[in-house]
């Protein structure tokens, strides 16, 4: 084996599996993968249960304890229960012991019952709902093949979740129906209590037609504009409320962790997307036939991590653009995704992200009161953990910080427990 395999045997890899390709019972307009139009037809393309279980087993084998599996789509429902049933019984099955298995399931939500919510509750799924806002919003966009609003439906579908206790999030596409209403949607979702809500700026390209950069829907102004504004709301006078991933993966940051949203993180995470029929590719947004790293069905997974390709595509990303390299928002954004960079032929050198004017619109206007709060934080965790696990005292330099940070004291918290001596 080579070295390049070993090291992929060693890496905590997580899955992505397009779990019935494109197809789908909703025909939004701005979706940037589906193609048939809210009428997937009478033959739904399932992931082929040989081609299933080769992969677990496989990826088992590598899981290091831990094995993540996210199941999109198009509408990942359409494969039916028994599907599902058979997946969480070929993990169990290939499983190593004391691994822990986690599953992630993106939804439109219209399909979602009482079963469906029963079984999400038995086997632990996180499930993500697509819901765009108020009725009016909602339904706006997001419609069936005829014409028809999804947002009862959605609603619907959320109550089963909620009836059965089903840990849920809310995925809100951030387009020119609704990116000057942040006020209004967040105060929906309080309404509503939903508690975790992720905002994504909607997409007007298609994964499976590389070209760099992306085109958005909506301008870098508006969207910095949008997310100033759901700042403030989340701020709650240093008391957050709502769970928004953006403004918690930047609080992250200010307690020494590392961002989690792989938009923000330094390094693109090591994931493989998987197609319906076993194609492999290295990003969501990079469904491509120019991208494909190979097929778990013909492939190994030590031989799809050491394609050529996915080692270009995971040098993308560091690759910053000069004026990143110097920004002051540098250990926020990392230069933001690469997929909305503009690219030179040979992938050396790139612009910006399209975004960038809106990211550095928000953590100007955050930053003084994202500092205090990430202080807070952290004296808070520092103080607890300073007395369940160094019984009052302390800890040497180069102990691992109390704050839970991961670093050494000396290069974390050091300077906050001096001050609070002071």
């Amino acid at each position: 084996m080579t070295s390049s395999c070993l090291t992929a045997l060693q890496r905590n890899i997580s899955v992505m599996w397009k779990t019935v390709s494109e197809d789908c019972n909703l025909a939004c307009d701005y979706c940037y993968y589906s193609t048939c139009g809210g009428k997937p037809g009478p033959k739904i393309n399932r992931i082929d249960s040989g081609i299933l279980e080769k992969f677990i087993k496989e990826y088992m084998e590598m899981s290091n304890g831990a094995a993540t599996f996210a199941w999109q789509g198009g509408e990942p429902l359409l494969a039916g229960l028994d599907f599902f049933k058979e997946v969480v019984t070929l993990q169990a099955k290939h499983a190593p012991k004391h691994t822990m298995i986690s599953n992630t399931l993106q939804t439109n939500g219209t399909l979602i019952n009482d079963e469906w919510a029963d079984f999400f509750k038995k086997y632990n799924f996180l499930i993500g709902v697509s819901l765009d806002g108020p009725k009016e919003i909602h339904d706006a966009r997001r419609i069936t093949s005829r014409g028809q609003g999804s947002f009862d439906r959605v609603m619907r579908g959320i109550n089963h979740l909620r009836k059965q206790q089903v840990d849920f999030n809310v995925l809100t596409v951030v387009h020119k129906g609704n990116v000057a209403k942040a006020a209004e949607l967040l105060n929906f979702y309080e309404s509503e209590g939903f508690p975790f809500v992720q905002f994504i700026p909607c997409m007007d390209f298609r994964s499976q037609e590389v070209d760099f950069p992306g085109n958005y829907e909506i301008t870098p102004e508006e969207y910095g504009e949008f997310l100033c504004k759901a700042f403030d709301y989340w701020y709650n006078n240093g008391e957050p409320r709502t769970s928004i991933r953006f403004f918690d993966e930047m609080l992250n940051v200010y307690v020494n962790r590392d961002p989690g949203l792989c938009i923000h993180r330094a390094s693109c995470p090591q994931t493989i997307i998987l197609e319906q029929n076993g194609d492999a590719f290295p990003c969501d947004f990079f469904i491509d036939s120019d991208w494909k790293i190979g097929n778990v069905a013909t492939h190994s997974i030590e031989e799809i991590l050491s394609h050529p390709l996915y080692e270009k595509f995971l040098k993308m990303k560091p690759t910053l653009p000069e004026p990143c390299k110097s920004c002051e928002w540098k250990k926020l954004c990392h230069g933001g995704c690469p997929r909305n960079r503009k690219w030179s032929d040979d992938l050396m050198t790139s612009e910006v992200d399209y975004f960038c004017a809106s990211y550095k619109q928000v953590y100007g206007y955050a930053d003084e009161r994202m500092s205090k709060l990430g202080d807070k934080v952290r004296a808070r965790l520092f103080q607890q953990n300073v007395e369940r696990y160094f019984k009052g005292k302390l800890p040497q330099r180069n102990d691992h910080c109390p704050c839970g940070s991961g670093k050494k004291y000396k290069q974390c918290c050091v300077t906050l427990s001096l001050k609070q001596e002071v």
